[in-house]
């Protein structure tokens, strides 16, 4: 059963980050995320970066039924050089419209997505033939994987930014 907290919508400042960007099937994107958080976070420490934060998982363009185009990343408190496949890139700032869940992350995007358009308000997004592309839309895992090991059970806050208004 999901548990999804209220909606807010706040200002947030860019954020700089690392991370291994990839296009993966939507079915296939829980292995290929657990892949890339190991090796992320084995680069991490070989390398000493001291990180601004909790992980999270990008999503650069949204297709369910194809491919998704995402970046895992942890935020960094410095622009870094890219490193093979650990790239920089930075999530622009502006307001977002966010909540935080546990378990059934699509119910909550969902209600995220219709609480936004409720209220009147457009994403920073436009379409393309691979599908949704947004200016910064991404998930925050507020849960360490290493202390509850159960995915249903971690806490993650998904985050879209707002159109311009």
């Amino acid at each position: 059963m999901p548990n999804i907290g209220q909606p807010t919508i706040d200002t947030r400042p860019a954020i700089a980050y690392i991370g291994i960007r990839t296009s993966v099937p939507f079915k296939g994107m829980s292995k290929a995320l657990d892949r890339f958080r190991k090796e992320l976070d084995a680069w991490v420490t070989k390398n000493k970066v001291e990180t601004a934060g909790f992980p999270f998982l990008r999503y650069h363009v949204i297709d369910m039924r194809g491919f998704m185009d995402i970046t895992y990343a942890v935020p960094v408190r410095t622009v870094l050089p890219d490193d093979g496949d650990i790239k920089a890139d930075i999530l622009p700032a502006g307001r977002y419209a966010s909540l935080i869940y546990s378990g059934g992350g699509i119910s909550a995007n969902k209600a995220l997505i219709e609480w936004v358009r409720a209220n009147g308000m457009e994403f920073d997004r436009w379409d393309t033939e691979q599908g949704d592309n947004f200016a910064g839309r991404y998930e925050t895992f507020l849960t360490d994987p290493k202390i509850e090991p159960r995915k249903s059970k971690w806490e993650i806050e998904v985050a879209i930014k707002l159109a311009e208004e």
